[in-house]
């Protein structure tokens, strides 16, 4: 998983005062799994499950763009 990525999801998670152990019980997941899927990056180029669950639940998608451009 992209740094860049995993530190928009913290702050995220920050701004919403959202724990990752509230994350993990709205997801019916531990905290481990959590804390496992923001530190191990996405492989085979699909987005997990579990991701893609974490993605939801806060409303956000990730959107591939050139860098530099906002």
């Amino acid at each position: 998983m992209n740094e860049d990525i995993r530190k928009a999801i913290q702050e995220v998670l920050h701004q919403r005062h959202i724990s990752q152990a509230d994350l993990a019980r709205k997801l019916e997941k531990t905290p481990q799994e959590i804390s496992r899927a923001l530190k191990d990056p996405i492989k085979g180029g699909k987005i997990p499950e579990l991701w893609q669950s974490i993605l939801d639940e806060l409303d956000l998608e990730m959107v591939i763009r050139p860098r530099g451009q906002q």
